[in-house]
């Protein structure tokens, strides 16, 4: 039986039904807007040139709600066997075997994951395709993760995290998360193993903290962080992933994940959830991160620097 609410929408040589396209996604209350999973499918139509150079290549975890952000929730490392044979898949080694992700590398798959109620794309921090493979990110995140819903205490901490890194001489570029935090993401070469990446993270984040120990922490556990803001770098390890640039948040309003330029961080209209998906593009349409490096840097003079600062 065919659905009455179906659409077809085209994506390159490929067209796409989005199945149920009226379902609510994310309900309508407490002053937030109403959208459905049709909606959710025209935003990443729309938004695929600025979201797909930040995929490709990538695996990706994905969170999906079939029945809503107040329905259950589901983590899909794997790729289902009924997924189209078009859509890029990448097998990676896991404890005990093999894990096949999918990898998002065009529209037409962004369109199928927005029908399977992808909400949000978790993706590697490396890439399957390039000559370090899985093993080797070529992205360093540190995410910025403060105590209560306080997007002040995120804005200072990125202040002095930034000061930091450029003494390191690493460009870093912000990123809301549509959550209540933000993302600082450092462009690297894929030359080093996701060890080294981890416990450089670890110490640039220890030197972070030791500069302000009574408003940054790098304590893993909630009870030891008190009123401090967590500098979280457990992200940057084999197999971890973290949410992708313009990805959609499943909370009210459907937030999205947006690139910043840094002068923006200076305006306190601005916090993690300020885009949603009704105007995320327009701000993709400036180009916050053109003024980071193409080429990602080595981790070998920043290390030197950083034991420079700590000696």
């Amino acid at each position: 039986m065919s659905d009455p609410g179906a659409r077809t929408l085209r994506a390159g040589r490929r067209s796409v039904v989005i199945q149920r396209a009226g379902k609510v996604l994310f309900p309508g209350r407490g002053g937030a807007e109403e959208y459905t999973k049709g909606d959710l499918a025209d935003y990443y139509r729309s938004v695929a040139p600025h979201l797909l150079p930040h995929l490709r290549g990538r695996p990706l975890m994905l969170e999906r709600y079939p029945d809503g952000v107040d329905g259950q929730r589901f983590m899909q490392k794997n790729t289902p066997e009924h997924y189209p044979d078009w859509i890029e898949r990448a097998e990676v080694a896991k404890e005990g075997g093999t894990v096949t992700h999918v990898v998002c590398d065009d529209t037409a798959t962004l369109l199928y994951l927005a029908d399977q109620a992808c909400l949000t794309l978790h993706r590697w921090l490396s890439r399957t395709d390039r000559a370090g493979g899985a093993d080797h990110p070529d992205r360093l995140v540190f995410d910025l993760d403060p105590p209560g819903d306080d997007f002040a205490r995120v804005r200072e901490a990125a202040g002095w995290l930034r000061e930091l890194l450029e003494e390191l001489g690493l460009p870093a570029a912000p990123m809301t998360t549509g959550s209540r935090g933000l993302h600082l993401v450092v462009p690297l070469n894929g030359r080093h193993d996701f060890d080294d990446v981890r416990g450089f993270a670890r110490d640039v984040a220890e030197v972070a903290a030791a500069g302000h120990p009574d408003r940054l922490t790098t304590a893993a556990r909630k009870q030891d962080r008190g009123d401090r803001l967590y500098l979280d770098v457990q992200r940057n390890a084999y197999a971890q992933t973290a949410v992708a640039p313009y990805t959609v948040r499943a909370r009210p309003g459907a937030p999205v994940a947006v690139p910043l330029a840094w002068e923006q961080l200076d305006d306190p209209g601005v916090d993690a959830r300020r885009w949603t998906i009704a105007d995320a593009l327009d701000q993709a349409r400036t180009g916050p991160w053109a003024g980071l490096p193409s080429r990602g840097r080595g981790l070998g003079p920043a290390r030197r620097r950083l034991a420079d600062i700590r000696s």
